[in-house]
């Protein structure tokens, strides 16, 4: 089986458009999206729309949640709330429905997904430490999850004498007897400085996760955020990846 899985699309239709066409060369059997399809950019619809087309498994992220009163918005900066009032007058009835539709986490034989931890996953926290990620590992009942939110790829490794170690590499091997929470990264708004698209591969015949980067149309992407009227540090901060 080999899963696509992404996470944090944020509204940026360029930058999703591009990860699919990515997809369309790596035989994907199922697609996984982990949230937050919209927020900060100025095409929700539309990637609603792309990922309904997708037949895909998705959960929900807080901005999904909140463009539909299911999450405070007390909870955002004032510029990510900004945006989330701006995608709450802009979203069609079919796609709030949509929203409103998704579960907080997907779990098969293989993998699990969750937008920010396993523990109180309502609450949309940041997996950012070994401490949190403990928790998350002591809730899991299979040996690998995928969680989005940071908008930074990573990887948590707790091996079979219970210690939890954090790396970045964009190449996993995963191993018998060792637990995994991977961080797939941001497709519409990176923050690691690396400013393309990231997407995520888990190919569980050959037991191994690609997280890859595609380069997009920030500029057209960027000049939708503004002509919506958006936060222009929304727009800026396509160019830098942070």
């Amino acid at each position: 089986m080999r899963y696509a899985i992404f996470s944090d699309i944020h509204s940026n239709l360029e930058a999703l458009q591009a990860v699919i066409e990515a997809y369309k060369k790596e035989h994907i059997d199922q697609y996984l999206c982990i949230g937050d399809i919209v927020g900060y950019a100025g095409n929700p619809n539309e990637c609603i729309e792309k990922i309904e087309g997708l037949a895909i498994n998705c959960i929900a992220g807080n901005h999904d949640w909140a463009a539909v009163d299911l999450f405070s918005i007390e909870y955002f900066n004032p510029e990510a709330a900004s945006a989330i009032v701006w995608t709450e007058h802009h979203l069609t009835d079919k796609s709030k429905h949509f929203l409103e539709s998704l579960k907080l986490t997907y779990k098969n034989k293989d993998l699990t997904l969750t937008h920010g931890t396993l523990e109180n996953p309502g609450d949309f926290d940041y997996m950012t430490d070994a401490y949190v990620a403990k928790k998350s590992f002591e809730l899991l009942e299979n040996n690998i999850c995928f969680v989005g939110h940071t908008h930074t790829p990573g990887v948590f490794m707790k091996d079979a004498a219970e210690r939890i170690s954090y790396f970045q590499k964009s190449a996993i091997e995963i191993k018998k007897n060792i637990r995994y929470i991977i961080n797939v990264g941001s497709v519409g708004q990176p923050r690691d400085n690396d400013n393309r698209a990231a997407y995520c591969i888990y190919d569980t015949d050959k037991k191994e996760v690609s997280i890859k980067r595609i380069g997009y149309d920030i500029q057209a992407a960027r000049n939708k955020i503004i002509e919506a009227g958006l936060p222009r540090f929304l727009a800026d901060r396509l160019l830098t990846g942070l």
